[in-house]
């Protein structure tokens, strides 16, 4: 379960070069049932091939993130949470069945689903972490940074 830790990412970068300029961010579900704005700079996008971003998306998952404090829900009726593991949840809307959201227990940052965000995001793919666990029907042919596991490499938020 040390996996879903791993999606934690501590300061390690040069954040000003790599954060979205973007200073406020919607999103929300396929059907539209839950909606959320942030209103601070996104991370980059991190790719996640682990087992439990697999199982829970059926394929990898791209996720950026923001200080929680900055996170609002402006929609919530049919969010539900899981308890994926001793140390972390997904939030998912129980309407439509969209995965958005991922947070780890004690944690500052709000972990949100890319693909959720409204266009235009202003993000970019960064790396791929836990290639070890990709799936065996596909290939990762960018020339992204491909971690064995998760090291601390990019930062959640600058501040």
């Amino acid at each position: 379960m040390l996996q879903i830790a791993t999606m934690i990412v501590l300061l390690k970068a040069d954040t000003e070069s790599v954060m979205s300029e973007k200073k406020e961010s919607l999103g929300g579900c396929l059907c539209g049932e839950t909606r959320y704005k942030v209103v601070a700079p996104l991370r980059p996008v991190v790719a996640c091939h682990c087992r439990q971003c697999q199982r829970s998306s059926g394929f990898h998952v791209a996720a950026t993130s923001a200080p929680k404090h900055a996170f609002n829900l402006v929609k919530e009726q049919h969010l539900k949470w899981y308890t994926s593991s001793v140390t972390a949840k997904r939030g998912f809307c129980g309407q439509c069945g969209s995965n958005l959201f991922w947070q780890q227990k004690g944690s500052d940052d709000m972990v949100i689903f890319a693909g959720t965000l409204d266009q235009p995001t202003g993000l970019k793919m960064v790396e791929h972490i836990f290639v070890e666990d990709k799936g065996d029907y596909y290939s990762l042919n960018d020339e992204l940074p491909k971690r064995q596991g998760f090291e601390e490499s990019i930062c959640f938020h600058t501040q």
